[in-house]
Order: structure tokens, then C-alpha cells, then sequence
């Protein structure tokens, strides 16, 4: 299947992408994925349902809940028992 050529909806996934820190496939896949569990094939649809993810996506990030990034810092900092710690090859 040849990927969707509609520039409005590109433009949506890759804000999506954007607001997630995610790749752009990654954020057509997330709404693949809602348009199947709604059995949803139209363009019209899947950029609703698009449009809808990225309102979420940006409620979310403006109510300084934990993105990914804030979840990638958090997990990239060391721990104070760890900070010493080194691999040898």
C-alpha cells in the first residue's frame, strides 16, 4: 500500500511527531493503529482522528505531564550510588 499523499495530513503527523519527539512513522503508525481499532480507512477520518491525537498530545505538554523527553532526561540520569560506575571493555 503506497503511503498517503494528502498534504494537510502529513502536515498533522509531522506536528504530532514533533509535539511526541517521535520519528513521523512512528506518528502515522499511532494513528494507523486508532484508525484500525476504529475500523477507519477514509483520509477525511484518519485526519480527525490526527488532529485529535495532537490536541492531546499538546493538552498534555502544556500541563508539564511527563513527555517522552522528560521521560528519556529522567531515565539519562545517573543515579547517585551509579555515578562512579564504569564499564571496563
Amino acid at each position: 500500500m503506497s503511503g498517503i499523499k494528502d498534504h494537510d495530513y502529513l502536515k498533522i503527523c509531522a506536528e504530532l511527531a514533533s509535539c511526541l519527539s517521535i520519528s513521523i512513522a512512528a506518528a502515522k503508525k499511532k494513528i494507523d493503529l486508532a484508525a484500525a481499532s476504529k475500523n477507519i480507512r477514509d483520509i477525511s477520518s484518519r485526519k480527525e482522528i490526527a488532529i485529535k491525537l495532537l490536541d492531546e498530545a499538546r493538552k498534555h505538554s502544556l500541563q508539564g505531564d511527563s513527555s517522552s523527553a522528560n521521560q528519556l532526561d529522567d531515565l539519562l540520569k545517573a543515579l547517585s550510588k551509579d555515578e562512579n560506575f564504569m564499564v571496563e571493555d
